[in-house]
């Protein structure tokens, strides 16, 4: 019976200090990041681009349309984006605006062949709506902004836009 005690106590001596240890630093892990809101740098990583070339020099100027806070205008601003990927760019400011405590996106690629650009979205495994889910005003906010600045850009060449979820196409 002292054994059993003493292995008890033993095992709990060792849980305890195993827990109360300091946690290791400048180790790397793979662990998805507990914030929903991914910064757009991490967005910008995981994004694989294929679009039109780019014009020569360090930014260019577009046109990003965003909506109206009645959700019933797509408003027109001018901003500067990076000129070697500036669809890729463009679309990372609009999709940024668009978390939401319960609505946010992990990453996303955009492809663009023959005047249709493909913008494929991947939701946050923390996000706890889904596309389907938001509402009108949202909708429009998302893919309205996204259609109207691409399509808008005539530099590009595009003429429609398609939206995917991991490849699928996204009904509303």
């Amino acid at each position: 019976m002292n054994n059993r005690c003493f292995l008890l106590l033993a095992t709990v001596a060792i849980a305890s200090l195993t827990s109360c240890s300091p946690k290791p630093t400048n180790t790397t892990t793979n662990a998805i990041s507990p914030t929903p809101t991914p910064s757009v740098a991490r967005l910008r990583s995981k994004t694989k681009t294929i679009e039109p070339k780019a014009v020569s020099g360090k930014t260019v100027n577009v046109t990003l349309y965003t909506s109206d806070t009645q959700c019933q205008e797509l408003v027109p601003q001018k901003v500067s984006v990076p000129a070697t990927t500036p669809v890729t760019n463009v679309v990372g400011k609009i999709i940024e605006e668009q978390d939401t405590a319960d609505f946010s996106l992990s990453g996303y690629r955009v492809r663009v062949r023959n005047g249709i650009a493909t913008v494929d979205l991947r939701r946050s495994s923390q996000s706890k709506r889904q596309f389907i889910s938001l509402s009108s005003c949202e909708q429009f906010a998302l893919f309205g902004s996204l259609r109207k600045t691409l399509t808008s850009n005539s530099q590009w060449g595009i003429r429609e836009v398609h939206f995917t979820e991991r490849g699928e196409e996204i009904v509303l």
